[in-house]
Protein backbone atom coordinates (compact mmCIF):
# COMPACT_ATOMS: atom_id res chain seq x y z
CA UNK A 1 0.00 0.00 0.00
CA UNK A 2 1.38 3.25 -0.83
CA UNK A 3 2.12 6.43 1.68
CA UNK A 4 -0.96 8.14 -0.27
CA UNK A 5 -3.60 5.66 0.13
CA UNK A 6 -2.34 5.06 4.07
CA UNK A 7 -3.01 8.88 4.26
CA UNK A 8 -6.29 8.41 3.22
CA UNK A 9 -7.16 5.56 4.99
CA UNK A 10 -5.51 7.35 8.50
CA UNK A 11 -8.07 10.45 7.60
CA UNK A 12 -11.32 7.76 7.83
CA UNK A 13 -10.11 6.13 10.65
CA UNK A 14 -10.09 9.62 12.53
CA UNK A 15 -13.46 10.81 11.13
CA UNK A 16 -14.96 7.46 11.44
CA UNK A 17 -13.36 6.58 15.30
CA UNK A 18 -12.69 10.04 16.45
CA UNK A 19 -9.07 8.89 17.27
CA UNK A 20 -6.16 10.68 18.08
CA UNK A 21 -3.80 11.07 15.15
CA UNK A 22 -0.89 9.04 16.87
CA UNK A 23 -3.22 6.63 17.56
CA UNK A 24 -4.01 5.95 14.04
CA UNK A 25 -0.56 6.71 12.84
CA UNK A 26 0.22 3.86 15.33
CA UNK A 27 -2.21 1.59 14.00
CA UNK A 28 -1.07 1.88 10.04
CA UNK A 29 2.12 1.89 10.52
CA UNK A 30 2.97 5.24 9.54
CA UNK A 31 5.34 8.38 10.97
CA UNK A 32 3.41 11.04 12.08
CA UNK A 33 5.63 13.44 10.34
CA UNK A 34 4.44 11.94 6.83
CA UNK A 35 0.96 11.65 7.75
CA UNK A 36 1.93 15.66 8.09
CA UNK A 37 3.97 16.49 5.42
CA UNK A 38 2.52 18.78 2.99
CA UNK A 39 4.21 18.86 -0.66
CA UNK A 40 5.63 22.33 -1.53
CA UNK A 41 6.54 21.54 -4.90
CA UNK A 42 4.47 23.32 -8.23
CA UNK A 43 4.26 21.70 -11.28
CA UNK A 44 2.56 24.38 -13.35
CA UNK A 45 5.41 24.84 -15.13
CA UNK A 46 5.95 21.35 -16.14
CA UNK A 47 2.11 20.88 -16.58
CA UNK A 48 1.81 23.80 -19.14
CA UNK A 49 5.52 22.80 -21.18
CA UNK A 50 4.12 19.23 -21.40
CA UNK A 51 0.69 20.28 -22.59
CA UNK A 52 2.28 22.61 -25.07
CA UNK A 53 4.12 19.29 -26.72
CA UNK A 54 1.42 17.38 -26.54
CA UNK A 55 -0.36 19.58 -28.86
CA UNK A 56 2.27 19.78 -31.18
CA UNK A 57 2.66 16.04 -30.97
CA UNK A 58 -0.81 14.54 -30.24
CA UNK A 59 -0.05 11.16 -30.38
CA UNK A 60 3.70 10.94 -28.13
CA UNK A 61 3.05 9.50 -25.05
CA UNK A 62 4.55 10.32 -21.40
CA UNK A 63 7.93 8.90 -22.44
CA UNK A 64 8.96 10.00 -26.02
CA UNK A 65 7.80 14.04 -24.15
CA UNK A 66 10.07 12.90 -21.23
CA UNK A 67 12.39 12.44 -24.25
CA UNK A 68 11.38 15.90 -26.01
CA UNK A 69 11.88 17.29 -22.40
CA UNK A 70 15.34 15.86 -21.95
CA UNK A 71 16.83 16.93 -25.34
CA UNK A 72 15.48 20.71 -24.39
CA UNK A 73 17.89 20.94 -20.98
CA UNK A 74 15.20 19.94 -18.52
CA UNK A 75 16.20 17.62 -16.36
CA UNK A 76 12.92 15.81 -15.06
CA UNK A 77 12.85 12.90 -13.41
CA UNK A 78 10.70 10.10 -15.74
CA UNK A 79 8.27 9.18 -13.04
CA UNK A 80 7.06 12.55 -12.24
CA UNK A 81 6.71 13.07 -15.59
CA UNK A 82 3.95 10.71 -15.80
CA UNK A 83 2.66 11.38 -13.18
CA UNK A 84 1.86 15.16 -13.90
CA UNK A 85 1.37 13.77 -17.25
CA UNK A 86 -1.71 11.63 -16.08
CA UNK A 87 -2.89 14.59 -14.17
CA UNK A 88 -3.43 17.03 -17.10
CA UNK A 89 -5.45 14.63 -19.14
CA UNK A 90 -3.05 13.91 -21.36
CA UNK A 91 -2.86 10.16 -21.68
CA UNK A 92 -3.75 8.32 -25.02
CA UNK A 93 -6.76 5.75 -25.62
CA UNK A 94 -5.75 2.82 -26.91
CA UNK A 95 -7.85 1.15 -29.04
CA UNK A 96 -8.37 -2.73 -27.94
CA UNK A 97 -8.07 -5.24 -31.25
CA UNK A 98 -11.55 -6.93 -31.44
CA UNK A 99 -11.10 -10.66 -31.67
CA UNK A 100 -12.96 -12.79 -32.97
CA UNK A 101 -14.66 -15.72 -31.32
CA UNK A 102 -14.95 -18.98 -33.09
CA UNK A 103 -16.01 -22.50 -31.98
CA UNK A 104 -12.78 -25.16 -32.69
CA UNK A 105 -13.99 -27.53 -35.40
CA UNK A 106 -11.72 -30.62 -35.37
CA UNK A 107 -10.74 -32.39 -38.42
CA UNK A 108 -12.94 -35.34 -39.95
CA UNK A 109 -11.95 -37.67 -41.81
CA UNK A 110 -13.84 -37.51 -45.08
CA UNK A 111 -14.97 -40.62 -47.35
CA UNK A 112 -15.49 -38.85 -50.59
CA UNK A 113 -14.25 -36.22 -52.65
CA UNK A 114 -16.19 -32.74 -52.62
CA UNK A 115 -17.02 -33.42 -48.97
CA UNK A 116 -14.54 -30.62 -47.96
CA UNK A 117 -12.41 -28.16 -49.77
CA UNK A 118 -9.49 -26.10 -47.90
CA UNK A 119 -8.81 -22.70 -48.43
CA UNK A 120 -6.06 -20.41 -47.65
CA UNK A 121 -3.04 -18.00 -49.01
CA UNK A 122 0.37 -18.21 -49.20
CA UNK A 123 2.69 -15.34 -50.10
CA UNK A 124 6.23 -14.45 -51.82
CA UNK A 125 7.32 -11.94 -54.12
CA UNK A 126 8.72 -11.44 -57.53
CA UNK A 127 12.27 -9.72 -58.84
CA UNK A 128 11.22 -6.19 -58.52
CA UNK A 129 10.31 -7.13 -54.20
CA UNK A 130 6.61 -6.87 -55.31
CA UNK A 131 4.75 -9.14 -52.48
CA UNK A 132 2.52 -11.81 -54.39
CA UNK A 133 -0.38 -14.16 -52.63
CA UNK A 134 -1.36 -17.21 -54.11
CA UNK A 135 -4.94 -18.97 -53.32
CA UNK A 136 -4.90 -22.22 -52.68
CA UNK A 137 -7.82 -24.86 -52.91
CA UNK A 138 -7.35 -28.29 -51.81
CA UNK A 139 -9.95 -31.11 -51.77
CA UNK A 140 -9.83 -32.85 -48.30
CA UNK A 141 -10.11 -36.40 -49.69
CA UNK A 142 -8.30 -36.96 -52.97
CA UNK A 143 -5.65 -34.23 -51.88
CA UNK A 144 -6.40 -32.71 -55.11
CA UNK A 145 -5.24 -29.03 -55.78
CA UNK A 146 -7.85 -27.82 -57.43
CA UNK A 147 -6.77 -24.12 -57.56
CA UNK A 148 -3.25 -21.97 -57.39
CA UNK A 149 -4.27 -18.13 -58.06
CA UNK A 150 -1.75 -16.22 -58.12
CA UNK A 151 -2.27 -12.27 -58.16
CA UNK A 152 -0.96 -9.10 -56.07
CA UNK A 153 -3.84 -9.16 -53.69
CA UNK A 154 -7.52 -10.68 -53.50
CA UNK A 155 -11.29 -9.52 -52.56
CA UNK A 156 -13.97 -12.19 -51.50
CA UNK A 157 -15.69 -11.45 -54.88
CA UNK A 158 -12.29 -12.69 -56.68
CA UNK A 159 -11.81 -15.54 -54.37
CA UNK A 160 -16.19 -16.55 -55.30
CA UNK A 161 -15.48 -16.50 -58.72
CA UNK A 162 -12.54 -18.82 -58.66
CA UNK A 163 -14.53 -21.10 -56.69
CA UNK A 164 -17.46 -20.70 -58.88
CA UNK A 165 -15.14 -21.68 -61.58
CA UNK A 166 -14.04 -25.19 -59.96
CA UNK A 167 -17.75 -25.65 -59.16
CA UNK A 168 -18.52 -25.40 -62.69
CA UNK A 169 -15.94 -28.28 -63.10
CA UNK A 170 -16.47 -30.63 -60.57
CA UNK A 171 -19.52 -30.05 -58.59
CA UNK A 172 -20.32 -28.35 -55.55
CA UNK A 173 -18.56 -29.06 -52.05
CA UNK A 174 -20.30 -29.58 -48.62
CA UNK A 175 -18.04 -27.10 -46.76
CA UNK A 176 -14.96 -25.23 -47.14
CA UNK A 177 -12.45 -24.52 -44.35
CA UNK A 178 -10.97 -21.64 -43.55
CA UNK A 179 -9.39 -18.83 -41.89
CA UNK A 180 -10.75 -15.93 -40.04
CA UNK A 181 -9.23 -13.29 -43.17
CA UNK A 182 -10.92 -10.24 -44.26
CA UNK A 183 -11.73 -12.20 -47.70
CA UNK A 184 -13.14 -15.39 -45.78
CA UNK A 185 -14.85 -13.30 -43.09
CA UNK A 186 -16.71 -10.78 -45.88
CA UNK A 187 -20.45 -9.87 -46.30
CA UNK A 188 -20.31 -11.14 -49.45
CA UNK A 189 -18.45 -14.67 -49.05
CA UNK A 190 -20.56 -15.39 -45.48
CA UNK A 191 -23.71 -14.36 -48.50
CA UNK A 192 -22.00 -16.60 -51.09
CA UNK A 193 -22.34 -19.58 -49.50
CA UNK A 194 -25.36 -19.19 -47.63
CA UNK A 195 -27.10 -18.70 -51.31
CA UNK A 196 -24.36 -21.57 -52.68
CA UNK A 197 -25.85 -23.75 -49.51
CA UNK A 198 -22.19 -24.29 -48.44
CA UNK A 199 -21.01 -24.47 -44.68
CA UNK A 200 -18.45 -22.03 -44.29
CA UNK A 201 -16.20 -23.39 -41.37
CA UNK A 202 -14.25 -21.03 -39.96
CA UNK A 203 -11.00 -22.09 -37.79
CA UNK A 204 -9.72 -20.48 -34.71
CA UNK A 205 -7.94 -17.76 -34.70
CA UNK A 206 -3.73 -18.39 -34.32
CA UNK A 207 -4.51 -22.04 -34.60
CA UNK A 208 -3.92 -22.86 -38.06
CA UNK A 209 -3.22 -26.76 -37.19
CA UNK A 210 -7.03 -27.20 -37.61
CA UNK A 211 -6.49 -26.71 -41.37
CA UNK A 212 -3.82 -28.79 -41.37
CA UNK A 213 -4.32 -30.40 -44.81
CA UNK A 214 -4.04 -27.14 -46.87
CA UNK A 215 -1.43 -26.14 -44.57
CA UNK A 216 0.67 -29.46 -45.27
CA UNK A 217 0.31 -28.63 -48.49
CA UNK A 218 1.82 -24.79 -48.45
CA UNK A 219 5.19 -26.89 -47.30
CA UNK A 220 5.47 -28.85 -50.40
CA UNK A 221 4.58 -25.74 -52.27
CA UNK A 222 6.98 -23.89 -50.17
CA UNK A 223 9.61 -26.08 -50.76
CA UNK A 224 9.47 -27.91 -54.07
CA UNK A 225 8.07 -24.65 -55.92
CA UNK A 226 8.30 -20.86 -54.46
CA UNK A 227 11.57 -21.39 -52.47
CA UNK A 228 13.40 -23.03 -56.22
CA UNK A 229 12.53 -20.61 -58.42
CA UNK A 230 12.99 -16.89 -59.24
CA UNK A 231 10.02 -15.11 -60.10
CA UNK A 232 10.69 -11.83 -62.45
CA UNK A 233 7.46 -10.72 -62.34
CA UNK A 234 3.18 -11.45 -62.24
CA UNK A 235 3.04 -13.68 -65.36
CA UNK A 236 6.11 -15.19 -65.04
CA UNK A 237 5.03 -16.43 -61.40
CA UNK A 238 1.26 -17.88 -62.76
CA UNK A 239 3.45 -19.72 -65.79
CA UNK A 240 5.32 -21.58 -63.27
CA UNK A 241 3.44 -21.89 -60.02
CA UNK A 242 0.68 -23.50 -62.98
CA UNK A 243 3.38 -25.67 -63.84
CA UNK A 244 4.19 -26.64 -60.39
CA UNK A 245 0.48 -27.44 -60.05
CA UNK A 246 -0.05 -30.06 -62.67
CA UNK A 247 2.95 -31.71 -61.93
CA UNK A 248 1.67 -32.01 -58.02
CA UNK A 249 -1.55 -33.06 -59.39
CA UNK A 250 -0.66 -35.86 -62.04
CA UNK A 251 3.24 -36.43 -61.59
CA UNK A 252 4.00 -36.61 -57.61
CA UNK A 253 3.64 -39.27 -55.19
CA UNK A 254 1.74 -38.67 -52.47
CA UNK A 255 2.32 -40.64 -48.95
CA UNK A 256 -0.89 -40.14 -47.59
CA UNK A 257 -2.51 -41.89 -50.71
CA UNK A 258 -0.16 -44.66 -50.83
CA UNK A 259 1.79 -43.36 -53.25
CA UNK A 260 -0.27 -42.73 -55.86
CA UNK A 261 -0.70 -39.25 -57.56
CA UNK A 262 -3.98 -37.07 -55.93
CA UNK A 263 -5.15 -37.20 -60.03
CA UNK A 264 -4.66 -41.44 -60.11
CA UNK A 265 -6.27 -41.49 -56.06
CA UNK A 266 -9.50 -39.48 -57.50
CA UNK A 267 -9.63 -41.68 -60.36
CA UNK A 268 -9.80 -45.01 -58.38
CA UNK A 269 -12.05 -44.01 -55.60
CA UNK A 270 -14.70 -42.70 -58.62
CA UNK A 271 -14.20 -46.10 -60.36
CA UNK A 272 -14.90 -48.23 -57.06
CA UNK A 273 -18.24 -45.90 -55.93
CA UNK A 274 -19.47 -46.70 -59.87
CA UNK A 275 -18.64 -50.01 -59.05
CA UNK A 276 -20.35 -49.64 -55.18
CA UNK A 277 -23.50 -47.84 -56.60
CA UNK A 278 -24.21 -50.91 -59.19
CA UNK A 279 -24.15 -53.38 -56.63
CA UNK A 280 -26.55 -51.47 -55.00
CA UNK A 281 -28.84 -50.85 -57.62
CA UNK A 282 -28.55 -54.60 -58.73
CA UNK A 283 -29.24 -55.85 -55.14
CA UNK A 284 -32.35 -53.95 -54.66
CA UNK A 285 -33.66 -55.39 -57.96
CA UNK A 286 -33.34 -58.95 -56.61
CA UNK A 287 -34.70 -58.14 -53.77
CA UNK A 288 -37.53 -56.57 -55.35
CA UNK A 289 -38.00 -59.83 -57.80
CA UNK A 290 -37.76 -62.07 -54.84
CA UNK A 291 -40.86 -60.43 -52.99
CA UNK A 292 -42.92 -60.20 -56.02
CA UNK A 293 -42.35 -64.27 -56.55
CA UNK A 294 -44.58 -65.15 -53.31
CA UNK A 295 -48.57 -65.21 -53.75
CA UNK A 296 -50.68 -63.35 -51.65
CA UNK A 297 -53.74 -63.40 -53.22
CA UNK A 298 -54.13 -66.82 -52.76
CA UNK A 299 -53.27 -67.02 -49.16
CA UNK A 300 -55.75 -64.47 -48.44
CA UNK A 301 -58.39 -66.26 -49.65
CA UNK A 302 -57.69 -69.58 -47.83
CA UNK A 303 -57.83 -67.85 -44.61
CA UNK A 304 -61.42 -66.31 -45.19
CA UNK A 305 -62.28 -69.57 -46.14
CA UNK A 306 -61.19 -70.98 -42.89
CA UNK A 307 -62.95 -68.35 -40.49
CA UNK A 308 -65.92 -69.23 -42.81
CA UNK A 309 -65.86 -72.94 -42.18
CA UNK A 310 -65.12 -71.80 -38.57
CA UNK A 311 -67.76 -70.02 -37.99
CA UNK A 312 -70.33 -72.59 -39.44
CA UNK A 313 -69.23 -75.13 -37.20
CA UNK A 314 -69.92 -73.28 -33.74
CA UNK A 315 -74.00 -73.23 -34.30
Amino acid sequence: MGLVNQRADADWLRTEYAASERRVCGLMGIAVSSYRYQTTRCDDELRTRLVELAREKPRFGYRRLHVLLYRAGEAVNHKRVHRVYREAGLSLRRKRRKHCVRVGQPLLARTAANQEWALDFVHDAVECGRAIRVLSVVDAYTRECLALEVDTSFASRRVTRVLEAIMAERGQPGSIRCDNGPEFTSRHFLAWGMEQKIEVVHIQPGKPTQNARVESFHGRLREECLNVSWFQNLFDAKRKIAAWRTEYNEERPHSSLGYLTPSEYAAREATSYGKDACQKAASSENATERVSHFPTAPATAAVCNESQLTCRIIP
